[in-house]
């Protein structure tokens, strides 16, 4: 049966359970398989919730909470970004992206997490250094790492965020980029030095296997860079409102899902070339899935980084000398302490989740839940002792 995004039928769950057994994944791709295909059907557990007013009883499942998953992570990024307002400058920010050339790619998915660290390592220290060395400054980077264009190929890349300036050298001025950050054509070779010599290294403890060849390290040292620094953005609103989005975003949204018939799958992807026009692209659901799973990230890897200035163990008090320089104050107040997800859905989506659908005045009481190591026997003796309650 086909399915539509006009019918609202087409999830990434539907095409994954119609095809998983033609898939080959890996340990961590089965575990994101199994998250998204549990999520919120009672795999993972569920709770019962009764109103405090009418006699309105409601069963609600658990979501996986995997940060792969296109249904989870709402609140969390919203959490994030809220967050992020307590470390950003007034004045504009930079947008740096550090591309891997297409030679190296098939290292990056033979040792993962080897070549993601040395990523941030290099996209990191380039900008740090480079700014140190022409604007004798220390500079504030927030990085993130994806691996995905718009066709959901691989592509890992590294998003730099950098304020448009620093402190420094002796802690006395905050000095100002102006009309660009940093020469484009030095950040392309220190970058692609500092890569490869951390990629070497790694090919020589054994990272790609014993007897890889040092060829496709050579032929990027042939190959150009492309290294994109993107116009100050204005704003620390601005800031938040566009690399927010960039914190739980995963290869594909379900709403870029436009039909599924049981064997192919088309969805939209932006066209740049063609001044970022929305195309439908088909392709079989085996390959549009083995697609998504080139993706899923190593166990606990950590694909947001701070540095320079907004490094942790400096964060405090840089900032705050940075603040005193530019005599700014900090531009939002810090989220209350201690408060719950029900709190900060109300505070930042205007919802109470836990409002009753029915009457529209009381509130939803989780009175029992159970695990999802939970037996049917045993879902269903918890369930029995629950009762309506009365108004």
């Amino acid at each position: 049966m086909a399915h539509s995004a006009e019918a609202g039928g087409i999830t990434l769950a539907a095409i994954l359970r119609d095809h998983l057994g033609s898939l080959r994944l890996g340990p961590q791709q089965r575990r994101v398989a199994y998250a998204l295909l549990g999520c919120r059907t009672g795999q993972f557990g569920g709770h019962v919730l009764v109103c405090d007013t009418c006699p309105e009883r409601r069963y609600a499942y658990h979501s996986c909470r995997d940060r792969h998953c296109p249904h989870c992570g709402a609140l969390d990024q919203a959490l994030w970004a809220e967050a992020q307002q307590q470390h950003l400058l007034s004045g504009s920010y930079f947008h740096v992206v550090f591309t891997v050339p297409q030679c190296l790619r098939p290292l990056f998915q033979l040792a993962p997490a080897v070549c993601f660290e040395a990523l941030f390592a290099a996209g990191s220290e380039t900008l740090l250094e480079v700014a140190q060395s022409h604007l004798k400054v220390r500079l504030g980077l927030l990085c993130l790492l994806h691996t995905w264009n718009q066709k959901m190929e691989y592509h890992p890349h590294l998003h730099c965020l950098a304020t448009g300036g620093g402190l420094a050298e002796d802690g006395a001025r905050f000095v100002q980029c102006r009309r660009f950050l940093l020469p484009l054509k030095v950040l392309r070779e220190v970058f692609a030095g500092k890569l490869l010599a951390r990629l070497d290294a790694a090919r020589e403890q054994g990272a790609f296997g014993p007897h890889f060849a040092k060829s496709p390290l050579l032929a990027a040292t042939r190959k150009p860079w492309n290294i994109k620094i993107k116009r100050p953005l204005a704003g620390p609103a601005q800031v938040i409102a566009y690399f927010a989005r960039y914190t739980r975003r995963i290869a594909i949204s379900e709403s870029r899902l436009r039909r599924y018939d049981g064997e192919t799958v088309s969805f939209t992807w932006r066209d740049r070339a063609d001044g970022n026009r929305r195309k439908p692209l088909p392709l079989p659901a085996p390959e549009f899935l083995r697609r998504f799973f080139l993706h899923v990230l190593p166990p606990r890897f950590v694909r947001i980084r701070r540095y320079g200035l907004l490094a942790k163990r400096v964060r405090e008090t840089a900032l705050a000398c940075a603040r005193r320089l530019l005599a700014a104050q900090q531009l939002a107040p810090p989220p209350p302490k201690g408060e719950t997800r029900v709190a900060a859905c109300l505070r930042l989506f205007g919802k109470d989740p836990t409002l009753c659908p029915a009457c529209k005045r009381g509130h939803l009481v989780i009175v029992a839940e159970w695990r999802h190591t939970a037996h049917p026997v045993e879902m269903a003796a918890v369930l029995a002792t629950i009762h309506p309650r009365g108004p």
